[in-house]
């Protein structure tokens, strides 16, 4: 994995540049239009211990064309819409870092393809939805439709201690309108990490222009206590139309 960027400084000495974690924030599955999911409350995180050497984003168009009758080619091609956007990348764990427990972490990757419990009951089950974070993308939402785990170091008693997992991702289709997160503009609902000295008030002022839209953000977050919301806390801020 590479090391944290140095950059020289004016002085000629050098200062280490902040080092961004690549994360993946996991969120249960709400019902949408016609069936569809999209990002519910968040239900955890997994971090990356070291961040991915490369990303590989993949973006591709359907075209269609009916034979000509009698004629040696094909017909004028038509273009029939865009696929949804995938994304593949590589996350490496280590028990001797921070002592986490590999297997376990492993499991929570699995468990994004198999359905939550609380949509088991419903018509159609649904694993959870996760976003990918890292520094200045703004998030690409999606579900996870493969994971591929490589133990490679063991316990004396066989208990996995280092593995690396290839995941891959799809995008969740956003509203008629809206940017998609691949084109670097937001998803249709987004998350925020409340800092010090922050509010459900002046997170909905800056984001709706309205700091008494914190009601609704508070509801659409499952948050009990609206008044008392501590520093680190993930909150998915949705569209307003959402909340109103």
């Amino acid at each position: 994995m590479a090391p944290p960027t140095t950059l020289s400084s004016a002085g000629g000495g050098s200062s280490r540049a902040t080092l961004a974690k690549a994360y993946l924030e996991l969120h249960d599955p709400q019902a949408g239009a016609a069936g569809s999911a999209r990002l519910g409350p968040p239900r955890g995180r997994i971090t990356f211990q070291f961040n991915p050497n490369e990303l590989t984003l993949s973006k591709s168009a359907r075209w269609g064309s009916e034979p000509a009758r009698g004629a040696e080619h094909t017909g004028p091609s038509e273009f029939q819409g865009a696929e949804p956007s995938s994304l593949a990348l590589e996350m490496f764990f280590d028990a001797s870092v921070g002592g986490l427990d590999v297997p376990k972490t492993v499991d929570t990757l699995f468990s994004c393809c198999v359905p939550t419990e609380q949509s088991r009951g419903q018509r159609t089950p649904v694993p959870p939805l996760v976003v990918f974070h890292w520094g200045k993308i703004t998030g690409f939402a999606g579900f996870i439709t493969s994971v591929s785990a490589t133990y490679t170091l063991f316990t004396p008693d066989g208990t996995p201690v280092r593995a690396t997992c290839q995941v891959n991702l799809q995008e969740i289709a956003t509203e008629p309108g809206r940017q998609n997160p691949t084109s670097g503009g937001l998803a249709v609902q987004r998350t925020h990490v409340l800092v010090a000295g922050e509010t459900l008030a002046s997170v909905a002022a800056r984001d709706y222009g309205d700091p008494t839209m914190w009601r609704g953000l508070a509801e659409f977050n499952g948050i009990d206590d609206p008044m008392r919301v501590p520093p680190g806390t993930s909150l998915l801020v949705p569209a307003p139309e959402e909340i109103r």
